[in-house]
């Protein structure tokens, strides 16, 4: 098994920034260290390879990734063209033709860069050949080698987008999401902290332009959150969050905490896509929904009807509660919606049961009983202990300024699992 030059190179991107932080001049134990200088190197560090990820990866793709990748581009055309003459025949039923042009709208942009770089290739060719038959003629040698050069250029830019193109890519990414926080261990303090990264995740949507829409909240004794779940709408938001799934820990002194000890506490983080209406077929047999009185710490939480719903899904035993408004109807609806979402990604779990082993160990399986990040207070920083990052800018993630440092580098290492696992020849 040979992995291509470039994306070798690509894969040190993390590990890079992992060395930047065990070198002295950074490392928390120096004397001379500085928490801004040190989030400053980080995140520039970041920055940098991220950047230059694509630059390396477009000038290095080795033969062996251009042959393979030639291949799936010649399948994509062959698929195109069947299916452009199977929806002109007369034969075809409605439901055969709707199929066939749902399958060509979702190969349509590989499509157009296929031709645009067939285009260039011809191009290409043409200069070529021109070269071979005036090798006296200068004038014509020079400018013909400098279009030469500039085709060159942009037939490695439609590759590097073409092989981005053919990347397996998970249907779920441009999808909604649903948002459940759950206090774990640490009593109070672990409510406590559910409902300060519910409320990150609430700043950090605002700052994308996203929608966050409160679906449900259990308050604690002390106002924290036992349980809160959000709907989240936006461009792409699930793919942005997905891997936020998993055990946060929190290290800090609990405010019922009176010696100053440092407890440390979780709480559970679940992302889910929100499923269409086509995704989960949900039959009024398979539902069982009960309604009763809105409890909680009073204010929005009490109410002296049977507002709140419960709706348990037979089959499966998956029970969802609402209660946060003080409709039954659109207590019903969020419901209903949590239950599809949940549905949903219980399907998706079934089909990608079995997940790269290269993903498994860069990134995790984004399990709920898999410890992911740890916010310590009295150091200031935020580890991310799948990617190996941390960022001593902590106040700053928890107002949601700098999730991206963490939620950016997730993105690109699975992206360039993506590339190693796509380019390996056996």
């Amino acid at each position: 098994m040979r992995i291509d030059r470039g994306l070798k190179w690509s894969v040190n991107v993390v590990r890079s920034i992992k060395q930047l932080q065990s070198t002295p001049a950074v490392s928390h134990t120096n004397p001379f260290y500085r928490k801004s200088s040190f989030t400053s190197a980080v995140a520039n560090a970041f920055l940098l390879l991220s950047r230059s990820y694509s630059t390396e990866l477009q000038s290095q793709l080795s033969p062996d990734l251009i042959r393979i990748m030639d291949q799936r581009l010649s399948a994509i055309e062959h698929r195109s063209a069947y299916l452009e003459n199977f929806i002109n025949r007369p034969e075809a039923s409605p439901t055969e033709s709707a199929r066939a042009n749902k399958e060509l709208r979702k190969i349509r942009g590989s499509m157009d860069l296929i031709t645009e770089l067939r285009s260039k290739q011809k191009e290409i060719h043409s200069l070529s050949s021109l070269m071979a038959e005036c090798p006296e003629d200068k004038d014509m040698l020079d400018m013909a080698n400098e279009e030469l050069s500039q085709a060159m250029e942009e037939e490695k830019r439609l590759q590097n987008l073409l092989l981005k193109s053919l990347l397996p890519k998970d249907d779920a990414d441009e999808r909604d999401c649903i948002l459940e926080v759950r206090a774990g261990t640490g009593g109070e303090e672990a409510s406590l902290f559910a409902m300060d990264v519910f409320k990150m995740y609430e700043r950090y949507s605002q700052k994308k332009g996203w929608k966050f829409e409160v679906v449900d909240i259990a308050e604690s004794d002390l106002k924290g959150y036992k349980e809160a779940s959000a709907a989240i709408s936006g461009a792409g938001v699930f793919g942005k969050l997905k891997f936020e799934s998993g055990i946060h820990r929190v290290q800090r002194v609990p405010v019922t905490e009176k010696s100053g000890r440092v407890h440390t506490s979780a709480v559970s983080v679940a992302i889910l896509p929100q499923a269409d209406e086509v995704d989960v077929q949900l039959r009024n047999d398979d539902l069982r929904i009960d309604t009763y009185r809105s409890g909680g710490s009073g204010g929005q939480h009490a109410n002296t009807t049977n507002s709140a719903v419960r709706i348990t899904h037979l089959p499966t035993g998956m029970t969802v509660s609402i209660q946060d408004e003080r409709s039954q109807h659109m207590n019903k609806a969020k419901a209903l919606k949590v239950l599809c979402a949940k549905l949903y990604e219980m399907e998706r779990s079934r089909i990608h049961t079995s997940r790269s082993k290269l993903r498994s160990e860069q990134i995790g399986s984004g399990d709920r009983s898999e410890r992911i990040r740890t916010y310590n207070f009295p150091q200031g920083r935020v580890t991310d202990h799948r990617v190996g990052i941390t960022h001593h800018a902590l106040n700053d993630v928890m107002l949601g300024e700098s999730l991206d440092v963490f939620i950016e580098a997730l993105l690109l290492q699975e992206e360039i699992d993506a590339i190693a696992s796509f380019s390996s020849v056996e």
